[in-house]
């Protein structure tokens, strides 16, 4: 397998750093030509990629007692995510299809928007298998593996989140046109990935984005939080480059899964 090129942005702290980069390109090469079906390569991680992991994880994980909704920190316990090292994806697969039926598959990178939603429909998550740059192991500007595994793969081991992942992939694939899926990619992003809701009298999230940001989940209490309205969220502008300032917040996480469930049954069923 040929390793690809990897191009990052000039902002990245490891596009200067040709050790890094070939690093990237190596872990890409092994899920270049997997199949759909196929079990994501085992990757040995070196003694930096497993610090890293263990430095965000134990932080994050010590963040989520007082941010996290109580469904995520459920999830997070069953899925019981190595805190030590970086676990292989073929293990955090299996793992989760014990759980709630759900696959992992490795990609090399970042895939096309309607690739990674669809495959939700499926009850595949797509996974990069790289860590980010040691130089700042709590930022990242891209989805690496501790963002998708303690974000996201937490997530979908709890049934309910799980439901609602399965029911964005499928209402994804009856977005017809790019403004279509251009309103669910704003649903998308204020609720799964930076969702919050009222628990236990404070504020927490449900949102990957969120739950793998050491920064931001100590600071969206800060966010302007307007009420849960996924219409007014399909119409909203998002900056991914820095912090969110205006949220869209939940009187509870039963009205997140019943609104956000209902809006994602509905969206273009009628097509």
């Amino acid at each position: 397998m040929k390793a690809p090129a990897i191009e990052l942005p000039s902002d990245h702290p490891g596009v200067c750093d040709p050790v890094y980069l070939e690093r990237r390109a190596t872990i890409a090469a092994e899920a270049l030509d997997l199949g759909p079906d196929d079990a994501p390569r085992s990757i040995t991680y070196t003694q930096i990629e497993d610090n890293v992991w263990k430095t965000v994880s134990s932080a994050l994980a010590h963040l989520h007692e007082d941010y996290a909704i109580d469904e995520y920190r459920r999830g997070a316990i069953a899925m019981s995510l190595p805190t030590d090292r970086v676990p292989q994806l073929a293990w955090v697969s299996d793992r989760l299809f014990d759980l709630t039926g759900w696959r992992v598959r490795a990609v090399p990178g970042l895939v096309p928007t309607p690739t990674f939603y669809g495959a939700l429909a499926d009850k595949t998550f797509l996974s990069t298998q790289y860590v980010r740059h040691p130089s700042v192991p709590f930022y990242t500007p891209e989805p690496d593996i501790i963002h998708e595994l303690i974000g996201h793969v937490n997530a979908l081991a709890s049934p309910r989140l799980a439901a609602l992942y399965e029911a964005a992939g499928r209402a994804s694939r009856r977005a017809t046109n790019d403004a279509r899926l251009e309103r669910f990619s704003r649903v998308f992003w204020f609720t799964l990935e930076f969702g919050v809701a009222i628990e236990r009298g404070r504020l927490r999230t449900y949102g990957a984005g969120l739950l793998s940001s050491f920064g931001e989940i100590q600071g969206f209490r800060n966010a302007e939080i307007r009420p849960f309205d996924t219409e007014a969220m399909a119409t909203f502008d998002y900056d991914i480059t820095k912090f969110q300032e205006v949220l869209f917040g939940a009187a509870s996480f039963d009205e997140v899964h019943a609104e956000l469930g209902e809006f994602l049954a509905g969206f273009c069923a009628d097509d």
